[in-house]
């Protein structure tokens, strides 16, 4: 599904954490940070336990400079994926974790 149908499905009332997270991903892949965050930071408050969210908010505050909350993101990512047995995930979040300090 295209961005454009995507925001639709918002605009018509159907909100939900993978549609967050799919909107931020490819506002993401265009740059837009602030609207990436927008989105993603949405995405983690309805599913705070969906790690790709968090990995993907800390790459979207990182691209707007906004390092101490791209820290913060990345930590609960890292938290979150570990609970789950996410260790790819994880790891990826260490990576970039390590390059912001």
């Amino acid at each position: 599904m295209d961005q454009v149908n995507l925001e639709k499905m918002l605009e018509q009332g159907t909100d939900n954490a993978l549609l967050r997270y799919t909107l931020g991903t490819l506002f993401l892949k265009q740059k837009a940070y602030a609207q990436a965050v927008e989105h993603l930071s949405k995405a983690v408050s309805l599913d705070p336990q969906h790690s790709a969210s968090w990995k993907h908010l800390g790459k979207a505050l990182t691209g707007m400079e906004r390092v101490a909350e791209a820290v913060e993101s990345y930590q609960q990512g890292i938290e979150v994926a570990e609970a789950k047995g996410d260790i790819q995930a994880a790891k990826e979040m260490r990576v970039f974790l390590k390059r912001l300090m």
